[in-house]
């Protein structure tokens, strides 16, 4: 199985941090279905060019989330996630790039009302516009 994960090497944010955050939208999302079985960890680590190491901690970061099982001799598999558990991750998710969104504002001397400008823009071309992409 292919895994729609996009690697930014630019980005300051670590590799397994982005991979992590990716993989746990897609299975928030319902994109990823309890009991589908993910890549192995080397040809997961193959797909994205890192380490065994990254992807090893990114599968063990999630499973200690309840988010992956892995059963020994057969891989790595979506387990169930009930809709409170799937709701409190997606919400979470949402905040902490809100959160990030905000933090880069500021760091960019954005005022308040130009963040919320710039918010209300971002909602229009993606709600307004049917943009549903991800």
């Amino acid at each position: 199985m292919r895994l729609p994960i996009q690697i930014n090497e630019q980005s300051a944010e670590p590799l397994y941090h982005q991979i992590e955050v990716q993989l746990r939208a897609l299975i928030v999302s319902g994109q990823l279905e309890e009991g589908t079985l993910l890549p192995s960890i080397r040809e997961l680590a193959q797909t994205v060019k890192c380490s065994v190491i990254t992807v090893k901690r990114v599968y063990s970061d999630l499973e200690n989330e309840g988010l992956l099982r892995t059963r020994q001799g057969t891989g790595t598999y979506v387990a169930k996630v009930g809709e409170q558990e799937r709701d409190r991750h997606r919400l979470s998710s949402v905040i902490e790039a809100l959160d990030q969104a905000v933090t880069a504002g500021k760091r960019m001397q954005c005022s308040e009302e130009e963040l919320k400008e710039l918010f209300q823009e971002a909602m229009v071309r993606h709600y307004k516009q049917g943009d549903g992409a991800i």
